[in-house]
């Protein structure tokens, strides 16, 4: 967790974090938040109807509003009324591209945990993200030392943690 978060610093910073990341809890929106009043901000979009607040796995959580088809044709989530109809329109591969955004928000992650997020049965999600990795959009092995778990990850995020990792190791052999 913690891969490629922002730091809200304004309301479009914040409905670009939705945007980024996905779908997020006030209490997830607040911790990447540097907002003084964040749960106002969160309000002001939510009225403005920049974001929304749907029910996914049983939680409440902020959706921003060009992503509520992904969640509605990926997770049958029910949308509230009056969104207009051009953010309807279906979506290709929903399912895939809320594992796709979860993946480049996250280190490497198991199938559990992927339907733990979502709502959903896990070999449902091993056999979703298993289908992301034979297209070449995640890596799968295991990541993580001491391991057991098969796991999938981003590319990009496999850089990053590789280069910082590298980075410290570096920083330890220094002189």
């Amino acid at each position: 967790e913690g891969i490629g978060t922002l730091d809200a610093t304004a309301i479009d910073g914040l409905h670009d974090l939705l945007i980024r990341i996905g779908d997020l809890t006030a209490a997830e929106i607040e911790t990447r938040s540097a907002m003084a009043e964040t749960q106002r901000e969160i309000d002001r979009l939510e009225r403005a109807r920049r974001i929304v607040s749907l029910p996914i796995a049983g939680e409440r959580r902020f959706v921003a509003v060009e992503d509520v088809a992904r969640f509605r044709d990926g997770l049958g989530t029910p949308l509230p009324p009056g969104l207009p109809e051009s953010l309807l329109e279906p979506v290709r591969d929903p399912a895939g591209d809320l594992a796709l955004r979860f993946a480049r928000s996250h280190g490497p992650f198991n199938a559990r945990m992927f339907a733990e997020r979502y709502g959903l049965g896990v070999a449902v999600a091993e056999s979703l993200l298993t289908r992301m990795a034979e297209a070449d959009r995640l890596i799968e092995g295991e990541f993580r030392p001491g391991g057991t778990d098969h796991e999938w990850v981003d590319a990009d995020v496999l850089r990053r943690l590789r280069s910082r990792s590298l980075a410290r190791l570096r920083q330890q052999v220094e002189p």
